[in-house]
């Protein structure tokens, strides 16, 4: 949809915030908006075989807890590291640095945590939807870091984890769909 959409009616009946995303389920006639609740909404109600999520506990609190790290720690920083590094009109030295260190965190938070644990996923066995809401943000890293990030030298675990979830059929789908669909829109 046209960004300048957002700020406005009808958008805003779907989420308040005027951002994205937002949904509304035709199944169930429910709107929602904020990427972990609509993550959290479909889970609950269309993995019924637990295919993406655990139902017993610690990995089920655990796989809400990477989820709330991609909320409150990649999506943020990373969005203003696009903002200051591509999209603002002016160049803040300060806050570009700041928010390209905040990226590196982020990434060695999830390299040290699959090496200590030496798991394919970031909990249990199996890809879950925490990993998936990374995903996003970790395939603008390129655009986002440039020359200055190599995730394949410099965060080997994380690369290797983000290759694996990419590589899967429905997330390869979706990301070819979505890149169709943005260049699309750019004409």
């Amino acid at each position: 949809m046209d960004m300048k959409d957002i700020k406005s009616e009808p958008y805003e009946s779907l989420n308040p915030n005027g951002r994205l995303p937002a949904i509304v389920d035709p199944n169930t006639d429910i709107t929602l908006f904020e990427s972990g609740a609509i993550l959290e909404y479909l889970v609950e109600t269309y993995d019924k075989d637990a295919k993406l999520h655990y139902i017993t506990s610690p990995e089920k609190f655990l796989t809400k807890s990477w989820l709330h790290l991609q909320m409150s720690g990649q999506g943020p920083y990373f969005g203003q590291r696009a903002w200051f590094g591509h999209l603002h009109p002016d160049k803040i030295p300060s806050a570009i640095e700041r928010y390209g260190n905040e990226i590196k965190r982020v990434l060695g938070v999830i390299e040290r945590h699959l090496k200590k644990t030496g798991t394919d996923y970031l909990v249990g066995d199996k890809i879950t939807y925490a990993d998936l809401a990374f995903v996003p943000w970790n395939v603008a890293v390129p655009w986002l870091m440039g020359d200055e990030l190599n995730t394949e030298k410099d965060f080997p675990t994380f690369h290797a984890w983000h290759k694996r979830v990419t590589e899967r059929p429905a997330v390869k789908k979706v990301l070819d769909d979505k890149n169709k669909a943005m260049a699309a829109a750019r004409g």
